[in-house]
């Protein structure tokens, strides 16, 4: 009997995930299934777990800025699967849990073209390839999913267990068991532990 995560495909995506399926093998044995174009730059500054599984057209990469570079700055944890289209970027560091599931076209990133800290200094008439980078470590928590289109910039912490509504704009930390949606985005609702259920959040600022 086939499965039915197999039957789902028509005769020419069965062969193209067999061919993604044996290139995965080849080149992240590690790995459950990489789908092919896949874009990895700057590989022996990333860790990646066991059972990582990645969709179509992402794009994982590590800037560096001297040849002195020599630490791990973006970490994914096990069982790990990312949508297609996910761009993850890492200047400083960015720390992926276990069991993190990210949607298709999502931005995790810890690094800017600038510092937009209120206060600071910034020249506006600077073009923005000139201008300094600026970092601040992302960090996900274990058992985190993030919906489809959804982006998280430096800086910000999600708690284990968290969950990030589609099209959210996550600047600011989110605390564990929490659901935050909008843009920005905001905690609606916290996970209760007796009840078992999510519980909204009265007077949401």
């Amino acid at each position: 009997m086939i499965p039915n995560s197999i039957r789902q495909y028509s005769l020419s995506n069965k062969v193209y995930m067999l061919i993604c399926f044996l290139r995965t093998r080849i080149f992240y044995p590690s790995a459950k299934i990489i789908r092919f174009p896949f874009d990895i730059r700057n590989a022996r500054f990333i860790r990646i777990g066991k059972n990582f599984s990645a969709g179509r057209f992402c794009r994982i990469e590590v800037i560096v800025q001297g040849p002195e570079e020599k630490t791990i700055k973006l970490f994914l944890g096990d069982n790990v699967r990312i949508g297609d289209f996910v761009h993850i970027s890492a200047l400083e560091k960015v720390e992926i849990g276990n069991n993190v599931g990210i949607g298709p076209k999502s931005l995790i990133s810890d690094v800017n073209h600038g510092d937009f800290t209120e206060g600071h200094v910034y020249d506006i008439d600077c073009p923005y390839a000139k201008r300094s980078l600026f970092s601040k470590p992302v960090k996900i928590g274990d058992n985190v999913w993030i919906g489809e289109l959804v982006s998280i910039v430096p800086g910000v912490t999600i708690g284990e267990g968290c969950v990030i509504g589609a099209m959210s704009n996550v600047v600011k930390s989110i605390p564990p068991y929490s659901m935050a949606v909008g843009n920005p985005a905001k905690v609606i609702k916290r996970y209760n532990f007796q009840t078992k259920c999510w519980e909204k959040v009265k007077n949401i600022p």
